[in-house]
């Protein structure tokens, strides 16, 4: 297989459409105290279908930062003294703007990110029609009660301050406002920082909205690679909420570590599934199989390593090799699509150093798929891993990509600890039909989420979190804006 392969488009007709359409020439500036920034220090944001630039956004200097955090600074005074009605209808404006321009939003993230269409919807409809009308439901309110030879007890949550919001190139839209709305809500400021290689999306909808929140509020700037250390190491924030990479989250935790920041580390992992014997081959093996390449495999909690007991081996990766054979790789914007690129070239290269170090091992393969013989786009096969062994490097590391490994176990205490024997601890899951079985087998997993007879199923009211180096904190739910806050204790001896 030859993953070099670059010559010319393969771009789909509605491509040029729906990019006119979607206005990528009206620019996409910063947002700082309410007003639109541009800089003459760019950057270039290349499509990964065709390798085309599709933009290009403000390379945000120190000077640029410094500004973006003292109008938060600023502005943290009013936002906080609002009551939590009055900044929850602000919210709910802002978010009714962005429904007026799902559409726009949805193709901005296509081009950018180079998914199917479908998948963009999937993203934007998510926050707005599910996520949004859960969280702005919430309430964090003062309890109070008597406590005997110490007085009148009440119990409040109280905002931070600024907060340093960095998101990953994944899931631009939904992991950007999953940190901006909470923090928000609770009476906090924030500086938005989306990830170098998907920042459109995320300008686009920070410009639509700039009017109806108060200048300084949401402040959001693009930017390289040294402007996520400004940010962690900056004196003026009280918080860094992150997701990326493990390796990346320790450097966060240690430039926020001098001055005492508030963190919540979002990181990687390598979920395992354990398929028991019980289960059903044929009725599992399509959510299996989504469950393993939604996002052509781009996707921390995605599932990435499948122990199968040996009785129905052979069944299920026969049906999961029919859910392969069914893919098409493709322009996003092609009706026809089913999967999309590798979104950039770096995370493009580690695939294809992972792809050589599992043939220098001679690893078998169940099945890999093809991709487009013509374009420069950053495409790397489906492919399943026929009972590699479980303990080697490239499935002990997180891959990142549509490159997945189905294990064949015996022995069931045996797949627990192979599925724990990772230094992540995100997700995990169980497949089968006895229910105390399931039940128990989900209590030995060492993640933070884990399902039963379904994976990368999320919920904004459902406290979602990492264990090991997937992470530090809790997102979603009552205690995920809790994250946001420092409790305060007031204790009146009447």
């Amino acid at each position: 297989m030859n993953l070099n392969v670059a010559p010319p488009s393969i771009s789909h007709p509605n491509r040029e459409r729906a990019i006119k359409k979607a206005r990528l020439a009206a620019g996409f500036p910063n947002v700082v105290n309410g007003r639109r920034i541009e800089s003459s220090r760019q950057i270039k944001i290349s499509d990964p279908v065709t390798g085309e630039e599709l933009a290009s956004v403000t390379d945000t200097q120190k000077d640029g930062l410094d500004r973006a955090v003292q109008a938060a600074k600023a502005a943290f005074p009013h936002w906080s003294s609002k009551t939590w009605n009055e900044r929850r209808d602000l919210l709910r404006n802002a978010m009714e703007e962005l429904k007026a321009h799902t559409d726009e939003l949805c193709t901005i993230i296509t081009a950018e990110h180079g998914r199917p269409y479908r998948m963009a919807q999937f993203e934007i409809t998510w926050v707005l029609d599910t996520y949004v009308p859960a969280l702005l439901q919430m309430k964090l309110p003062d309890s109070t009660w008597n406590e005997p030879g110490v007085g009148q007890i009440t119990k409040r949550y109280v905002p931070l301050g600024v907060v340093a919001a960095i998101s990953p190139w994944n899931l631009p839209f939904l992991l950007s406002f999953t940190k901006v709305l909470p923090a928000l809500l609770t009476g906090n400021t924030v500086v938005l920082k989306p990830a170098v290689f998907t920042p459109l999306t995320v300008l686009r909808a920070a410009d639509y909205i700039r009017e109806i929140l108060p200048p300084g509020v949401l402040n959001v700037i693009s930017g390289g690679d040294d402007l996520g250390p400004g940010m962690t190491s900056h004196p003026d924030f009280q918080k860094v909420s992150f997701t990326g990479s493990s390796e990346t989250g320790s450097k966060v935790f240690a430039s926020a570590a001098p001055t005492l920041k508030h963190v919540t580390l979002e990181l990687g992992g390598n979920d395992p599934g354990i398929v028991l014997p019980d289960a059903d081959p044929q009725a599992i093996a399509e959510n299996l199989f989504q469950s393993m390449f939604l996002l052509s495999g781009q996707g921390c909690v995605t599932l990435k390593r499948l122990f199968v007991h040996e009785s129905i081996y052979q069944p299920l990766t026969e049906a999961l090799i029919a859910c392969a054979q069914h893919q098409r790789l493709g322009d996003g914007f092609d009706p026809e699509t089913t999967m999309g690129p590798i979104q950039n070239r770096p995370q493009f290269a580690r695939m294809q150093t992972t792809w050589e170090e599992i043939q220098e091992a001679k690893a078998q393969v169940l099945y890999q798929g093809e991709v487009p013989s013509e374009g420069a786009g950053l495409f790397f096969p489906v492919t399943l891993l026929d009972n590699p062994p479980a303990e080697a490097a490239y499935v002990i590391r997180e891959n990142f990509g549509p490159l997945r490994a189905v294990i064949k176990y015996r022995d069931l205490d045996e797949a627990v600890r192979l599925a724990n024997g990772t230094p992540y601890g995100l997700g995990a899951s169980v497949w089968g039909t006895d229910p105390e079985l399931l039940d128990g087998v989900a209590r030995r997993l060492d993640a933070g989420m884990v399902w039963i007879n379904q994976h990368l199923n999320l919920h904004p009211n459902i406290p979602f979190s990492g264990h090991k180096n997937s992470g530090i904190g809790i997102e979603f739910g009552e205690d995920g804006l809790k994250e946001f806050c420092n409790l305060q204790v007031i204790a009146n001896r009447r």
